[in-house]
């Protein structure tokens, strides 16, 4: 059992208390789910969306490669795509997406085919 203390505590001085890091696989990582919950959006096989990250400092390039359901308007999906994967990453990590590269790898239909 812990006891919680009521002391009052004072924060240090903003550059005494250390950074934080968030690494590029975390990146990689929220676009990817981002992609994902993008509708016209779909899983090629068991995988959905794949996601390189690049870049230094504050800035990251992201390339993205996604399956989009058939027939979907593609331009439409990818335009959603990149401003949801873009709000979410400089969203969630601070993080600010200077390229971002979609390539859709796949036209999949909605209902798989009866016969292989």
């Amino acid at each position: 059992m812990s006891r919680v203390l009521d002391v009052p505590r004072e924060l240090a001085e903003p550059a005494e208390r250390g950074t934080l890091t968030i690494g590029h696989a975390v990146v990689r990582k929220v676009a990817q789910h981002a992609a994902d919950q993008v509708p016209g959006t779909t899983q090629d096989g068991k995988k959905g969306a794949k996601a390189k990250v690049g870049g230094v400092d504050n800035d990251v390039d992201l390339a993205l490669d996604l399956a989009l359901q058939y027939p979907a308007p593609v331009r439409k999906v990818v335009g959603v795509v990149r401003e949801k994967v873009t709000e979410e990453v400089e969203r969630i990590t601070a993080y600010q997406v200077r390229t971002l590269a979609v390539t859709v790898s796949a036209l999949l239909p909605a209902t798989a085919p009866r016969v292989r």
